[in-house]
C-alpha cells in the first residue's frame, strides 16, 4: 500500500524520534518522569527546611514557670513544716526517684525513650490519623519532646511551637544525655493537685518522697500525667475505672518492657492516695517558723533574699515537731482558753511568745510566735521591744563570780553574801551616794538578806547594788559573752538589775542556755540542713566558746533553783524534774517572764500586751479577771506545762555543779531578816551591805560542795544536784531525789 493511503495522524505521519500526544483520560495522568521530579524537588524542599530550621532554632532558656520552685521546709526529723513560693514543685535529681517510679514513666509515655531518637514520625503520623479520624486527641511526642514543651517552650498548640518542638528536641537529643532529659521531664510535668514534678506529686498523693515510691504508686503517677485531673480518684471517683484501665496499661508495658515480672503484676493492687490536703499557706505557727528561719539564713549570711526567693531549697530546720505542738498547747492551755476578751478588756491585748534551746547544741527546738501567723504577723519570740524584767538579775549575778567582785566592804560576793534590801535604798558607789533609789516591788523592805534570797524574791535594792559593786561595764560584757547580740542595746547603769533592756525571748534563751551549759556559748541555730537540687548548701561552722568560767554559771544556776524551790518560780515545780530560772516583769506590767531551764533545755517565755490597733503596748493588769500577772503566773505555768511535754519519756537529770568558793552553807545563822518597811527612811550614806550573819536559809541538802573558782575552768567533774522529786509536787508518788 502506498503512504498516500496511511490514515491521517497515523505514526506514519509524526516526526521521527517523537511520542504521540496523549489524548482523552491520560492527559490527567503524569508520567512517571513528572512524578519523579516532583518527589525529588518535595525531598530537596523537606532537606532545605529542615536545614534551615536546625540553624535557625537556638535552645532557648528555660521559661520562667519551669524553673519556678518552692522552698520547703523540715522539722527536725524531715517531716514537712511548710512550703513557700508560687509554684508547688521541688527538682529532684533521677537517683532520688525510685526506679519503679522511672519505669512505670517511661511505660506510660515512651517504652523506646532509651533506644529511639528524640521525635519519633511515626508517633506522630499515627497520631494526627487519630485526631483526624476520630480515634481522639493523642500525643505522638517523645518523652524528649514532651520535657522541651514543658521546659523551654510552652502549652500553645500551634505549627510554630510544634515546629520548634522538633528542632529543638533533635538538638537537646545530641546535647544532653537520656538521664538528663527524662529527670528534666519528671520535674516539669504536670500532675493535678497543684504538684509540679514528680517530688511535689509524691508528697501530694502519698505522702513520701520520690524515692520511696513503689511500683503501684509509681504506676499511678504516671498514670495521672495522661489526664491530671481527671484521674484523681478522690477529686473525681466516678472515673476510677478509666484510671484503673490506664494503671493497667502501664503495668503491662512494664512486663512487657522487662521491668516488672509477670507474678509480682499480678499480685499488685491498685493503690490509695491520701485525700487532697488544702493549701495550709503560713497558717498557725508555720508562718511565724519560716519567717525566723529566714531572719537566721539572712542574718548568718548562709543564703541571701535574692537567692532564697530563686526556690528550689529544701530546708531542714532544728525545730521539734513534738516539742513545737508542746509548746502550743501549753499556751493555750495555760493561758490562751482562758482569756475572754467580753469579760475582762484587757484580755484583748494578750500575746504570748517563747523560744526554747538545746543547751548542749545551740538548736533551738521550738518556738511560739503567737496565735496564729495569719492573723498576729509579728513574732512575739523575736520581737525585741519589751523589756526583760527581773530575767536579767542572773546576769549581775554571774558577772559577780566572773570577776571575782566584792562589795564595796572587800567582802567577796557569793550567794550567801549580805545585802541591804531595804526598799528605795539607794545605790552607794566608790565616791558615795549616786541619787538612784529603785522601789523593790510592792514596796517592801526586807533588810539585811542574802544573795539567794534576794534572788528569790526579786529585790531590786539589792541587785541594782551589785550591779554598782560589779561595774555595769564589767555586766555587760558578761552579758554578751552568754550569747546576747549585739542589736540589743544594753543599759549602763545600777538600773541595769530592774530589766529596763529589751530584748526577744529568742535573745533570753540564748543566754540563758549558756548558763545552763556551764557557761559554754553554743551560737543558736534554727537550720540544720540545706539542699538544693540534691547538692548539699555549706552552713558555716558554730564554735562553741567558753563564755564565762563554769564556777560562775554554775553557781548562778544554783541560786536559780533556789527561785524554783521556795522564791517566786515555784510553779515550775509541775515541770516534774531539776529546774532552774527567773522571773520577771516589766515596768507597769506590760510583760512577764519567766526564763528557766533544766540540764537539757532552755526556754523563755513572755506574757505580753499589745493594742492589735495602734501597735501600742499595753498594762496587764485585769486579764484573765488577775489583778495584776507577773513573771510567776502564766509564763511560769506555760513554761512548766511545756517543759514536761517536751521531755516526756526522757529520764530525767541532774544539775551537776561546780562552784565558786564560799558558795557553800555557812557554820553560822542568825534569825531571819524582817520584811518590815523601815520606821524611818534609809540614810544616804549607809553601806551597800552589812556584816549581820546570814539568814537562816540553809543551801539544799544536796547542792554540790566542790570547791572551785574563776581561775580553774570547767570540766565535766562536779557533783550531781538531786533536785526536784521525779513526780513534781509533794506527795507524788515517785517522790525523792532523784539518784
Amino acid at each position: 500500500m502506498s503512504s498516500s493511503n496511511a490514515s491521517p495522524g497515523g505514526w506514519d505521519d509524526r516526526p521521527s524520534g517523537t511520542k504521540p500526544k496523549r489524548t482523552g483520560a491520560r492527559r490527567l495522568i503524569p508520567s512517571w518522569r513528572a512524578v519523579l521530579g516532583t518527589l525529588l524537588l518535595i525531598v530537596l524542599a523537606c532537606a532545605g527546611a529542615f536545614i534551615i530550621g536546625y540553624q535557625l532554632v537556638d535552645i532557648p532558656k528555660a521559661n520562667a514557670g519551669a524553673v519556678a520552685q518552692s522552698n520547703v521546709y523540715l522539722y527536725s526529723d524531715g517531716t514537712q513544716l511548710a512550703r513557700d513560693g508560687a509554684v508547688n514543685r521541688e527538682n529532684v535529681g533521677l537517683d532520688q526517684v525510685s526506679k519503679d517510679a522511672q519505669h512505670a514513666t517511661l511505660a506510660a509515655e515512651d517504652r523506646n525513650f532509651y533506644h529511639e531518637s528524640a521525635v519519633s514520625p511515626k508517633a506522630m503520623l499515627r497520631a494526627g490519623w487519630n485526631t483526624v479520624t476520630g480515634k481522639g486527641k493523642q500525643s505522638g511526642s517523645t518523652i524528649t519532646q514532651q520535657y522541651v514543651k514543658n521546659y523551654y517552650l510552652n502549652q500553645e498548640q500551634t505549627a510554630i511551637r510544634k515546629a520548634k518542638e522538633f528542632f529543638i528536641a533533635i538538638k537537646l537529643d545530641r546535647e544532653k544525655s537520656k538521664e538528663e532529659i527524662l529527670e528534666g521531664y519528671l520535674n516539669t510535668s504536670y500532675y493535678g493537685r497543684n504538684a509540679y514534678g514528680i517530688q511535689a506529686a509524691a508528697q501530694a498523693y502519698f505522702g513520701k518522697d520520690a524515692d520511696e515510691l513503689d511500683t503501684a504508686e509509681g504506676a499511678y503517677l504516671a498514670t495521672l500525667l495522661n489526664a491530671p485531673s481527671e484521674y484523681d480518684i478522690v477529686a473525681h471517683p466516678e472515673n476510677k475505672a478509666q484510671a484503673k484501665a490506664r494503671w493497667d496499661y502501664v503495668l503491662d508495658g512494664m512486663v512487657k518492657e522487662g521491668w516488672l515480672g509477670a507474678g509480682e503484676r499480678a499480685s499488685l493492687e491498685f493503690p490509695k492516695p491520701l485525700k487532697a490536703k488544702p493549701a495550709t499557706g503560713m497558717s498557725g505557727q508555720r508562718g511565724y517558723l519560716v519567717e525566723a528561719v529566714k531572719d537566721y539564713l539572712y542574718a548568718s549570711k548562709i543564703l541571701d533574699e535574692e537567692t532564697l526567693r530563686s526556690g528550689g531549697y529544701r530546708i531542714t530546720t532544728s525545730i521539734d515537731r513534738k516539742k513545737e505542738k508542746a509548746f502550743v498547747k501549753a499556751a493555750e492551755d495555760q493561758l490562751l482558753d482562758k482569756l475572754d476578751p467580753k469579760k475582762h478588756p484587757t484580755d484583748k491585748y494578750v500575746r504570748v511568745g517563747g523560744a526554747s534551746i538545746d543547751p548542749a547544741t545551740g538548736r533551738v527546738v521550738a518556738m511560739y510566735g503567737g496565735i496564729d501567723y495569719t492573723k498576729q504577723f509579728v513574732n512575739n519570740a523575736t520581737r525585741s521591744d519589751y523589756q526583760v524584767g527581773s530575767t536579767f538579775k542572773p546576769f549581775i549575778f554571774a558577772s559577780a563570780v566572773q570577776n571575782d567582785s566584792t562589795t564595796q566592804n572587800d567582802r567577796r560576793i557569793t550567794p550567801y553574801t549580805v545585802y541591804d534590801g531595804r526598799n528605795k535604798r539607794e545605790v552607794v558607789g566608790p565616791d558615795g551616794p549616786t541619787g538612784y533609789a529603785p522601789g523593790n516591788e510592792d514596796g517592801v523592805s526586807y533588810g539585811p538578806i542574802t544573795v539567794t534570797s534576794a534572788m528569790d524574791k526579786s529585790v531590786n535594792s539589792v541587785y541594782a547594788q551589785m550591779a554598782q559593786d560589779v561595774g555595769p561595764k564589767n555586766v555587760n560584757n558578761t552579758v554578751r559573752a552568754l550569747g546576747m547580740p549585739e542589736k540589743v542595746k544594753l543599759v549602763s547603769t545600777p538600773a541595769m538589775a530592774l530589766g529596763t533592756m529589751t530584748a526577744s525571748p529568742l535573745d533570753m534563751a540564748q543566754t540563758y542556755a549558756t548558763l545552763a551549759n556551764h557557761g559554754r556559748y553554743v551560737p543558736y541555730t534554727m537550720v540544720v540542713k540545706i539542699t538544693k537540687n540534691g547538692e548539699e548548701v555549706h552552713l558555716p561552722t558554730r564554735r562553741p566558746q567558753q563564755a564565762i568560767h563554769r564556777e560562775a554559771a554554775d553557781t548562778t544556776t544554783s541560786i536559780l533553783r533556789s527561785v524554783v524551790r521556795g522564791g517566786t518560780a515555784t510553779a515550775a515545780q509541775a515541770a516534774g524534774r531539776p529546774a532552774a530560772g527567773k522571773t520577771g516583769t516589766a515596768e507597769e506590767d506590760k510583760a512577764a517572764w519567766f526564763a528557766g531551764y533544766t540540764p537539757d533545755l532552755a526556754t523563755v517565755v513572755a506574757v505580753m500586751g499589745q493594742d492589735s490597733q495602734t501597735g501600742a503596748q499595753k498594762k496587764l493588769y485585769g486579764t484573765t479577771g488577775l489583778a495584776r500577772v507577773n513573771g510567776g503566773g502564766y509564763p511560769t505555768q506555760i513554761w512548766a506545762q511545756y517543759t514536761a511535754g517536751a521531755l516526756k519519756g526522757q529520764p530525767a537529770k541532774n544539775f551537776k555543779l561546780r562552784l565558786e568558793p564560799g558558795a557553800s552553807a555557812p557554820p553560822t545563822t542568825a534569825p531571819p531578816a524582817t520584811s518590815a518597811p523601815p520606821t524611818s527612811a534609809p540614810p544616804t550614806t549607809a553601806p551597800p551591805e552589812t556584816s549581820a550573819p546570814p539568814t537562816t536559809e540553809a543551801p539544799p541538802t544536796e547542792e554540790p560542795t566542790e570547791p572551785g573558782g574563776p581561775s580553774s575552768p570547767g570540766t565535766d567533774g562536779g557533783s550531781e544536784d538531786g533536785g526536784l522529786p521525779i513526780g513534781g509536787l509533794d506527795g507524788d508518788p515517785g517522790g525523792g531525789d532523784v539518784p
